[in-house]
């Protein structure tokens, strides 16, 4: 398989520092924003050697494959 670019959200929660894949809903998490990032790019790539093993990679290809890419910030009340 070829490098591809994923986006990985980091956010603090009590005390620790979760990550989580946007395009694949894979989350990890870490001591540091940078073990979070880590530990999500460890479980990434666990994933989709499982996807290839299980014969289901191809479905994931468009999400994998998709030249562009956003992310936007919003604000909404609660």
């Amino acid at each position: 398989m070829t490098r591809v670019r994923l986006t990985i959200l980091i956010w603090e929660e009590e005390g620790a520092y979760v990550s989580r894949c946007q395009e694949l809903e894979v989350a990890s998490c870490g001591d540091t924003p940078e073990e979070a990032l880590d530990n999500s790019r460890e479980a990434i790539e666990l994933y989709l050697e499982n996807a290839k093993e299980l014969g289901i990679l191809q479905d994931l290809e468009p999400i994998l494959k998709s030249p562009r890419k956003f992310t936007s910030v919003i604000e909404v009340d609660a």
